[in-house]
C-alpha cells in the first residue's frame, strides 16, 4: 500500500513539474516556427524550402535544401524533438557540397499534428515511404535517425528495402530487452493525466510508453535489413545504453554494421559531437554502391 502511494506522489510530482513547464511554453515546443527557420537560411547560400502536405489524416511537414541531383539524406529526430533537431547539418555548406538534406517533422512533432502521437514505428515508417517516394528521383538515399528516430529508420529499412540504400543510427534504442522500466510512463498516458501534459511531452510519452512492444514486433525483422549501416553510440548515454549498438551488430546478419563507440559521449551527439555524423554521411556517399554481407 505504502509503496503504491509514493507511485503515486511521484506520478503527481511529476506531472506538477509537467504543469510547470507548460508555463514556459515557448523554451519546451522542441521546435522552430516556419519565420524562424526562414530567418535561418537568410544568410545561407542555399535556401531551404519547406514543403507540407497531408497524407490522409497525417502532415507531412519537412525542410529539404541542396541540389535534387545529389544523393538524398534524410534526417529523423528522437523523442521529443522536430526536424529543428538537424538545422544546422541542413546549413552545413561541405555536406551540401555532397548531398541534398532533408529533415522532418514525425508524427506528433514539430508542424505535423503537434501533440497528437504515432506510436506505430510501422506507421510512421509508411509516412517516412512517402516523403522518399516524393523525393527520390532515381538517386541514393540514406537515413540519420537519433534515438528513437534508430529504430525507425529500420523500420524504414525492413519494410522498404528497395528505398534506402544506407542507415546512420546514433545513439538508436533498438533493443527491447534494454528498454528502462518507466512504470510512470502508464499514469502519464491515461486521458485525465495526459491533457496536463505539454503537448510535446504528451507525444514523446505516449510513443516511448509503447516503444518496448513495438521493438519486440521487429524482432523477426532484423534480417531483412540489407542497407549498410553505421551505428554511432557514446558509452556514458544515459538514456540509451550503449550496448544497444551490439544488439545492432548481432541482429543485422545480412548487412555491413560498423560500430562508432565513444567512451566520453553522452546520447546528445547531434549537438555534442556532429562530426561523428557528418563523417558518417560522408562515409555512406563516399563508398555508395557497397558490397552487403551476406
Amino acid at each position: 500500500m505504502k509503496h503504491s502511494r509514493k507511485k503515486w506522489i511521484i506520478v503527481f510530482f511529476v506531472l506538477a513539474l509537467a504543469i510547470l513547464a507548460g508555463t514556459l511554453h515557448s523554451c519546451i515546443q522542441f521546435r522552430m516556427s516556419n519565420s524562424e527557420i526562414e530567418s535561418y537560411f537568410v544568410n545561407k547560400k542555399q535556401k531551404g524550402k519547406i514543403i507540407h502536405y497531408s497524407e490522409g489524416v497525417r502532415i507531412i511537414n519537412y525542410v529539404i535544401v541542396g541540389d535534387e541531383n545529389k544523393p538524398l539524406v534524410i534526417f529523423v529526430h528522437g523523442s521529443p524533438g522536430s526536424l529543428s533537431a538537424f538545422i544546422d547539418f541542413l546549413g552545413d555548406s561541405t555536406l551540401l557540397n555532397r548531398a541534398q538534406l532533408l529533415s522532418l517533422d514525425r508524427p506528433g512533432f514539430g508542424n505535423a499534428n503537434y501533440g497528437d502521437a504515432e506510436p506505430s514505428l510501422q506507421k510512421q515508417a509508411a509516412l517516412i515511404k512517402s516523403v522518399i517516394e516524393k523525393n527520390r528521383n532515381n538517386r541514393p538515399v540514406f537515413l540519420v535517425g537519433h534515438s528513437l528516430g534508430g529504430p525507425l529508420i529500420a523500420r524504414v529499412a525492413m519494410d522498404y528495402p528497395g528505398l534506402v540504400d544506407g542507415l546512420v543510427m546514433v545513439a538508436p534504442s533498438i533493443d527491447p530487452e534494454l528498454e528502462p522500466d518507466e512504470w510512470f510512463r502508464g499514469p502519464l498516458a491515461t486521458p485525465f493525466l495526459r491533457l496536463f501534459l505539454p503537448r510535446s511531452f504528451r507525444a514523446s510519452n505516449d510513443e516511448i510508453y509503447q516503444l518496448k512492444p513495438q521493438l519486440e514486433n521487429m524482432l523477426p525483422l532484423w534480417e531483412q535489413v540489407t542497407a549498410p549501416t553505421i551505428v554511432i553510440q557514446g558509452k556514458i548515454d544515459k538514456f540509451v545504453p550503449y550496448q544497444n549498438a551490439f544488439f545492432a551488430k548481432e541482429k543485422m546478419v545480412n548487412a555491413s554494421v560498423t560500430l562508432v563507440m565513444v567512451d566520453s559521449m553522452d546520447h546528445f551527439v547531434p549537438w555534442s559531437n556532429p562530426e561523428l555524423i557528418h563523417r558518417a554521411i560522408e562515409d555512406m556517399i563516399e563508398h555508395y554502391p557497397r558490397v552487403t554481407k551476406k
